[in-house]
């Protein structure tokens, strides 16, 4: 199951009381924040939840898996998520 931004701004409506677009451009901030940083190229640390920092990936062979034709994967630059140690005890 996914979680909308949408549904996050709920959320924090109903814990919180706020107004509902106030909670939704809280909501849009907090993520336009950290792909600004991101775009940025700066990495992106969330205490107790995790980081995110980007990844530069090499130019390397590839294949399609039906046709076994061979192709060359562009380099490129990736983002990456490492989940902090106090969400990786919750979830395991």
């Amino acid at each position: 199951m996914s979680i909308t931004k949408l549904e996050l701004a709920n959320h924090l409506h109903k814990k919180m009381g706020l107004p509902k677009n106030e909670c939704l451009d809280f909501v849009n901030s907090f993520f336009n924040e950290i792909s600004s940083s991101l775009e940025k190229g700066e990495e992106v640390k969330l205490s107790g939840f995790g980081n995110f920092s980007l990844i530069e990936k090499k130019v390397r062979p590839g294949r399609n898996p039906k046709t076994g034709e061979e192709f060359v994967i562009t380099a490129r630059t990736s983002i990456s998520f490492k989940p902090g140690r106090k969400l990786r005890d919750k979830i395991v």
